[in-house]
């Protein structure tokens, strides 16, 4: 496997610009928290934030966001989770009118996903003592209740929802749980990207490498980007070459790729002699 070790050793330069890159985007807003810290107060965050997690899957940031957006305008706060649960037809209308047609992977299933999550909280109608009464893998265990939340052994959207609840802000809602070893960091799409064209498996082919290499090597480069916080590195790095609104996310965040701390390493920035 890479070694992360290695690889810092032999491209200091291209390391240290992507420290910058997890610096300068870190601070960018997560598309499910942009919408869950709208609800009225932490459990109706929590509440969101786990809808959104589950539902982000086969779209862009900028959709999901979108998406989340119009299911908050048409059932705030605890209509999420409140009796009678919407219908499935009324559920899918948000979806067609935010996406203009049923073509989502996700479609079928987007119904029965907010109806679990609803069943979720009332079964938890506390999720800040539900959360600070169980360690993270606990709360990994409790997520098993929740439709689509993934029953495997590495489960990417537990962890996604694990770190966005206990991370600090603005990484996360800062929600407090006893201790306990937290799971393995989120390893999104655009962090795939990023290992596999300036990270540490560029030369080794990371798309063929096992899931469980893939999350052992993201964690240790993600740690070493960010020794204090590695979630910061996970956070940031989702953005890279992520589809936006007109253009990759990390290029609408600089305006330009001549500002981005990779724009000498990154094969995608657009270059003008």
């Amino acid at each position: 496997m890479a070694s992360v070790r290695r690889f810092v050793q032999d491209e200091p330069a291209l390391f240290k610009a992507s420290q910058e890159f997890v610096d300068a985007f870190a601070g960018i807003e997560d598309p499910v928290l942009s919408v869950s810290r709208r609800a009225n107060g932490l459990n109706a965050q929590i509440a969101w934030t786990l809808l959104g997690t589950v539902l982000f899957q086969d779209r862009s940031h900028s959709e999901i966001a979108r998406l989340l957006a119009a299911f908050y305008a048409k059932f705030p706060d605890d209509a999420l989770w409140s009796l009678p649960v919407p219908s499935a037809r009324e559920i899918n209308a948000v979806v067609v009118g935010t996406f203009g047609s049923r073509n989502w992977s996700l479609f079928e299933h987007v119904a029965g996903i907010f109806w679990s999550v609803g069943l979720f909280v009332r079964h938890h109608p506390d999720l800040m003592q539900w959360a600070a009464e169980r360690k993270p893998e606990e709360i990994w265990r409790d997520f098993g209740e929740i439709y689509f939340m993934g029953k495997k052994s590495v489960r990417p959207k537990a962890c996604a929802a694990i770190y966005r609840l206990l991370a600090p802000a603005p990484l996360g809602l800062g929600v407090k749980s006893k201790a306990g070893r937290m799971p393995p960091l989120p390893l999104t799409m655009g962090a795939r990207r990023f290992l596999a064209i300036l990270g540490p498996a560029r030369d080794t082919g990371f798309a063929d490498m096992e899931p469980e290499k893939k999350q052992s090597l993201a964690n240790t480069y993600f740690a070493a980007l960010c020794k204090e916080i590695p979630y910061r590195s996970a956070h940031a790095l989702q953005f890279f070459l992520e589809i936006g609104d007109e253009d990759f996310v990390c290029r609408e965040v600089t305006r330009h790729c001549a500002d981005c701390p990779l724009y000498e390493f990154c094969d995608y920035a657009q270059r003008r002699e």
